[in-house]
């Protein structure tokens, strides 16, 4: 389904305002650093986090928020994770309690959430400094601010607003996003805040959530690595006037239908901004017995060291392919694969039947050289498919993170 794209990003639904300021985590005074997200009224709030058995400190104090499925306000902090560091808890409830105060609201009403380097204390006298500023500054028009303050190594922002029908009323959904490096498959370093002005039960929001997020950011790689503070939180006002979503009926399946559209353009916009990368990878499987198969498939393929450098280099190397597929341990029979490399200047075949065809190299790198390319498996053992995104890897990746945390 095609859906509308507004603008105002996180603020687009009725009800939210938002802003973002340089706090003093981060030395670079041009860098904003912290974000705050407000709603004017209770909200219907549900999360999903990273599987990293090593959990920051905000995320165990955002499930406490969360345990009665309510939430009024979303601030964030980048440049230090407060994940592994001294007094993380009593920090990330302070941070909670002190945004609370200012923005006047219960302090069960606060997800709190941070990225940046592991392992150092979080400076939230700061925070606390600032929180005047940020909550005079909260507007309709500040979500690009707070997307760009919970940036890290990104390049650039990421947001999306749309608006839909459910059950024949207007409804909005927008939400900003943050990652770029340590993102692999369940959860991740990312972060995801988005808002709605549909009107739904909690429960029935957590599953929607949960339901795209497993065919979204859970779909994407760039290096291999889950980070520690992995989240996607969102918010609905209600405030849209649409009759309460409470089961699993047609308009549940219509916002469904625009929550993913979201997530997914959000994934993809983490995906294509990989640390160093220079192209965004999709990788489709069809005709898998499965889609937990195709899934799988599809998450060997662009999670590949390998079919990430052939990439990065626009080689048309599908042995590489064909070997993650192997080794992914999903069901399929390698006689019955067909692969092709597609992008905007055209498509190639280069397997059929599990074996190699002769093709035009100079055409495929003609291909494989544009931002955007996918590979194309087809399996012909059923049909069930999925996608799954990715990036090249570049020598950019190393020189960032080698010097990451100095």
């Amino acid at each position: 389904m095609e859906y509308k794209k507004t603008a105002g990003n996180v603020c687009a639904p009725k009800g939210f305002t938002a802003a973002g300021v340089h706090c003093g985590i981060r030395k670079n005074r041009n860098k904003l650093d912290l974000a705050l997200i407000l709603a004017e009224c209770d909200c219907s709030a549900a999360a999903v986090y990273t599987t990293n058995r090593v959990k920051a400190a905000p995320i165990y104090v955002t499930m406490e928020t969360l345990e009665n499925g309510c939430a009024r306000a979303i601030i964030c902090n980048s440049g230090n994770a407060n994940a592994c560091a001294p007094n993380g808890l009593e920090n990330a409830r302070r941070m909670r309690e002190a945004a609370a105060k200012a923005l006047g609201i219960p302090g069960g009403d606060v997800i709190v959430s941070s990225t940046g380097v592991i392992g150092t204390e979080l400076n939230v006298s700061v925070i606390e400094s600032a929180l005047p500023a940020i909550c005079g500054g909260l507007s309709k028009n500040g979500g690009n601010d707070a997307a760009y303050a919970i940036m890290t190594t990104d390049t650039v922002h990421k947001e999306i607003a749309i608006e839909l029908e459910v059950g024949g009323v207007p409804v909005k959904i927008g939400g900003i996003a943050k990652g770029s490096g340590m993102i692999h498959p369940n959860m991740g370093t990312m972060l995801a805040f988005i808002t709605t002005d549909a009107a739904i039960t909690p429960d029935i929001l957590h599953e929607a959530l949960s339901e795209c997020t497993r065919k979204t950011f859970n779909r994407i790689s760039v290096d291999g690595d889950t980070s520690t503070n992995d989240m996607a939180c969102v918010l609905a006002s209600g405030l849209a006037g649409n009759a309460l979503i409470e089961w699993k009926d047609d308009t549940y399946l219509e916002f469904l239908g625009g929550l993913k559209y979201v997530c997914e353009h959000l994934a993809k916009s983490i995906a294509a901004d990989g640390e160093g990368a220079s192209r965004l990878i999709a990788c489709e499987v069809t005709g898998a017995r499965s889609e937990e198969a195709a899934e799988r498939l599809a998450k060997a393929v662009i999670s590949s060291s390998l079919v990430k450098t052939a990439l990065f280099g626009a080689d048309a190397n599908w042995g590489r392919v064909i070997c993650a597929m192997g080794y992914s341990k999903a069901p399929f029979r390698p006689e019955f694969v067909d692969m092709a490399f597609s992008s905007s200047k055209g498509r190639i075949q280069v397997c059929r039947d599990g074996a190699g065809l002769v093709f035009d190299e100079a055409l495929a790198k003609e291909i494989l050289s544009e931002k955007e390319i996918a590979i194309n498996v087809a399996l012909s053992e059923g049909d069930a498919h999925a996608t799954a995104w990715g990036c090249d890897l570049t020598y950019d990746y190393v020189r960032i993170n080698g010097d990451y945390r100095t």
